[in-house]
């Protein structure tokens, strides 16, 4: 960094008088279950739907029995674009999600509140 200022860190030490041990670090999910409130920030909601889609692709696309190839395929995707999408690192266009679930031979069932979301497929009836 040569001619040029570091930049400071004095954002990650902790103020005076705060504890940095882990013990006392807490997840959302252990502090709402101990009955406290929780605030979700937006990015943490997208990112948690977008890994619910993700493991409910997986698990129809497993149920079928079928490889990320053969469903990439079938809904007019690449394997990579498939595999992103199982790893929960995006989130589809509503047409694609439409091309997934006449892929996936099923209908896909989303439910989405604040804080919460559920992903599932129901086949279709044979």
């Amino acid at each position: 960094m040569r001619g040029r200022a570091r930049p400071s860190r004095a954002h990650l030490r902790p103020a005076q008088g705060e504890s940095t041990s882990h013990s006392t670090w807490r997840t959302r999910r252990a502090r709402q279950r101990a009955g406290e409130a929780v605030e979700y920030d937006q990015e943490y909601v997208d990112a948690r739907l977008a890994a619910d889609l993700g493991q409910a692709v997986y698990d129809r696309r497993i149920e079928l029995g079928r490889s990320q190839a053969e469903l990439a395929e079938r809904a007019g995707m690449t394997q990579p674009q498939v595999s992103r999408m199982e790893g929960g690192d995006t989130v589809p266009t509503l047409p694609l999600l439409r091309h997934l679930s006449k892929a996936l031979d099923g209908t896909l069932n989303l439910a989405i509140d604040e804080g919460d979301s559920r992903v599932t497929f129901t086949p279709h009836a044979a």
